[in-house]
């Protein structure tokens, strides 16, 4: 009799149907899907990858190995200057916010440093004002004459 129950459960949980959707409690965003992938790794120690989903966020990015001008320690400590290794990557993303407003990020990292760039980043005021003039100095001699 216990054998039969074992085997009736094994077959009611083996039994699940191809278009089952497990539903995950406030999960709101259980519908959207990977549409598209892909990752590179070269022997150059270049890489690339990116990724699409079914709400259209999209992200892409690659990297490049390069040389370039830095610090460099040996075993005991002490620092160098001169030619290293280091990653330059490039990339760029893009999603469309809840309330439907459509975002596009790229950017840039190397030697220069991380350089993003869209239309929402935030841009520093400029302040045009002109620099006060400081009088001119005449100096005098103490008895209140000027000395030329």
């Amino acid at each position: 009799m216990k054998l039969f129950f074992v085997a009736a459960f094994l077959a009611v949980a083996v039994a699940v149907p191809s278009s089952y959707k497990p539903e995950y409690k406030d999960n709101k965003y259980a519908d959207i899907t990977i549409t598209s992938q892909s990752d590179e790794r070269n022997l150059d120690g270049s890489s690339q990858w990116s990724y699409a989903q079914s709400d259209y966020t999209t992200r892409e990015e690659s990297q490049v190995q390069k040389k370039m001008q830095g610090v460099t320690y040996d075993s005991y400590g002490k620092e160098s200057y001169g030619e290293v290794l280091g990653n330059t990557n490039k990339g760029s993303s893009y999603w469309v916010s809840p309330e439907g407003q459509k975002f596009t990020l790229s950017w840039t990292a190397d030697d220069a440093g991380f350089q993003p760039k869209g239309d929402h980043l935030p841009v520093a005021p400029v302040h045009e004002y002109e620099l006060p003039v400081a009088p001119v100095h005449i100096p005098f001699n103490g008895k209140g004459y000027k000395i030329y």
